[in-house]
């Protein structure tokens, strides 16, 4: 049996060693929803594999993904910094009729040290994802170990940002502001720091990671409704930890879709499943994908 959003949050933050609050509900008149495509990110796969690179089982993701149900792919960076790879992913998304969505990517954009590095991987990078036409960049920007950035180093991050933002735009892609924990802890430090610098930037939010950094994902997207294109989106149980599949956990995706329609959300959706350490697969991946698929367009209509 589902719980409802504050008790969800409330023992879910419990679970995590967080100080629990209320948030006010929210009730929302919905009429037919319209199409949203949903997709998936290769983490599952990536978190098995040497360095999380996926080339070696693009075949296997392509196949298990297109056998799910779903719309598109969403990979990680490392097959993109290499023509061969690049040439593969073209060949599969035509062979499975299975768009490559677009990549997620990290690095340490607070460092201005690194920013000559990070721009040279960036535009090989999006360079290739214009030759299989992937539109999508959800890039982390790192942080320093065990504080918060300076205000120079939030300065350093929004003007690489901009200078990536540029790159996009020439190949046809956009930058969304992907969040783990860090980026939006302490009141949203980081994330505000770089909204504060970039306000037009675009939100690509993981509504599991707020939930684990004790941020409301409704009040999230509601307040930051004009900024995000992009969502990632994953199960969690009352006690803190990933189910297998999307549906298995107690994360009220129902409201969550009453809340996207409310705001006339136009972006993407993206499953991005993942495990527990010790956690021990019940199922092969793509059933775990298609049973994701089959519950987002149950409950939520998409």
């Amino acid at each position: 049996m589902k719980m409802n959003r504050n008790e969800f949050i409330k023992a879910s933050l419990g679970a995590l060693g967080l100080a629990t609050f209320g948030f006010p509900a929210m009730a929302a008149a919905i009429g037919k929803k319209r199409k949203l495509p949903v997709s998936a990110h290769v983490w599952i796969y990536a978190s098995t594999q040497p360095g999380y690179d996926v080339t070696p089982i693009l075949p296997q993701i392509f196949a298990d993904m297109k056998y799910a149900g779903l719309d598109g792919v969403e990979t990680m960076e490392h097959p993109l910094r290499k023509e061969e790879s690049t040439k593969l992913i073209g060949e599969l998304t035509e062979q499975y009729q299975l768009p490559l969505l677009g990549t997620s990517y990290g690095a340490a954009m607070w460092d201005k040290s690194k920013h000559s590095e990070i721009l040279e991987d960036v535009e090989n990078i999006m360079g290739n994802m214009a030759r299989v036409e992937a539109t999508t960049f959800g890039t982390s920007v790192g942080h320093p170990e065990g504080r918060m950035k300076t205000e120079e180093e939030l300065d350093a991050q929004a003007e690489l940002l901009v200078k990536l933002m540029a790159l996009g735009k020439k190949n046809g892609v956009v930058l969304n502001l992907h969040n783990h924990t860090y980026e939006v802890e302490n009141g949203l430090f980081d994330l505000k720091g770089s909204l504060k610098r970039i306000p037009d930037i675009k939100l690509g939010p993981d509504v599991n990671w707020l939930l684990r950094a004790g941020v409301d994902p409704i009040s999230f997207l509601k307040e930051y409704q004009d900024n995000i294109i992009f969502i990632h989106l994953r199960d969690q149980l009352s006690n803190g930890l990933w189910p297998e599949s999307l549906g298995e956990g107690d994360v009220d995706f129902k409201e969550m879709g009453e809340v996207l329609e409310a705001i006339d959300f136009k972006g993407d959706l993206v499953i991005e499943l993942a495990h527990e350490g010790d956690f021990v697969p019940t199922r092969p991946i793509k059933e775990s994908l298609k049973l994701s698929r089959e519950y987002l367009r149950e409950v939520m209509g998409y």
